[in-house]
């Protein structure tokens, strides 16, 4: 059923997103794929999301920042990407804007010091009071890439070319229901979460479903890879893109911040 509040985007909310096991299994190993970085992508500056017509906070600057509620040491108080990034999330945002939908972002580019606090400190904490195995904290930290000085295999989002986001009302910023919470360390947080055929599912998971398939759809035609264990996790560029994607080398290495 097509539903006139959404005139344009409806085909994208039933759209089912494509079974993710083949794109876990070509991620092993994404960090020592080959970075370009003598090419042209690799001099692009790393730009704040407003100058793209973007709107969005630094989740981890905020103190309103479930399940955190406080600010992570050595967080930015910005969002900031790569142009080329930019360029292709302000595409996405026109695209949305035609049912009075926006992106709004949690995180582009992040320091080595918010990624290494998460990875050597708060996951293995959180583990050790949820699980107190080692298969508990492996499990955690699956969706933390190890923080890292070497130029040649850097985090995600050190590159400016991950960015976290979700999808909003234009006109109040009230985002729209996505089944949980940004930075949820559970399977709840999976891609595809809501596509396995669930009996009597609920409302709130089929608007779940259909709102994260909006979000992969739109974002997919502006040639972004997402990842199948975040649902808000994006990037285009970097070497999990490259190394999914089949491209010969990433287009991004570590960035420095504004």
């Amino acid at each position: 059923m097509t539903h006139s509040i959404f005139p344009n985007l409806q085909p994208l909310r039933e759209r089912p997103i494509p079974a993710q096991h083949a794109v876990r299994e070509r991620q092993s190993g994404y960090r020592a794929h080959p970075i370009a970085m003598d090419g042209a992508a690799s001099r692009e500056p790393l730009m704040p999301a407003e100058a793209f017509g973007l709107a969005g906070a630094n989740y981890y600057h905020l103190t309103r920042n479930p399940p955190y509620y406080a600010r992570i040491p050595g967080s930015v108080p910005y969002v900031a990407v790569r142009e080329g990034v930019g360029r292709r999330l302000a595409a996405v945002q026109r695209r949305l804007a035609a049912d009075g939908v926006a992106l709004w972002l949690y995180d582009g580019w992040r320091p080595n010091a918010v990624q290494a606090y998460f990875y050597d400190r708060w996951i293995p904490d959180q583990a050790a009071l949820r699980y107190g195995t080692e298969e508990g904290l492996r499990a955690m930290r699956g969706y933390w890439s190890r923080p890292t000085t070497d130029p040649l295999s850097p985090a995600p989002h050190l590159t400016g070319g991950a960015i976290d986001l979700t999808l909003c009302w234009a006109d109040s910023r009230e985002p729209l229901w996505m089944g949980s919470l940004f930075d949820d360390v559970t399977p709840v947080a999976h891609l595809d979460h809501f596509e396995a055929p669930i009996a009597g599912i609920s409302y709130s998971d089929e608007e779940a479903r259909a709102n994260r398939r909006l979000l992969y759809w739109a974002m997919a035609e502006q040639g972004f890879l997402a990842n199948p264990t975040e649902w808000w996790h994006f990037s285009f560029g970097d070497q999990m893109w490259a190394k999914v994607t089949g491209e010969p080398a990433a287009l991004y290495g570590p960035a420095e911040g504004l």
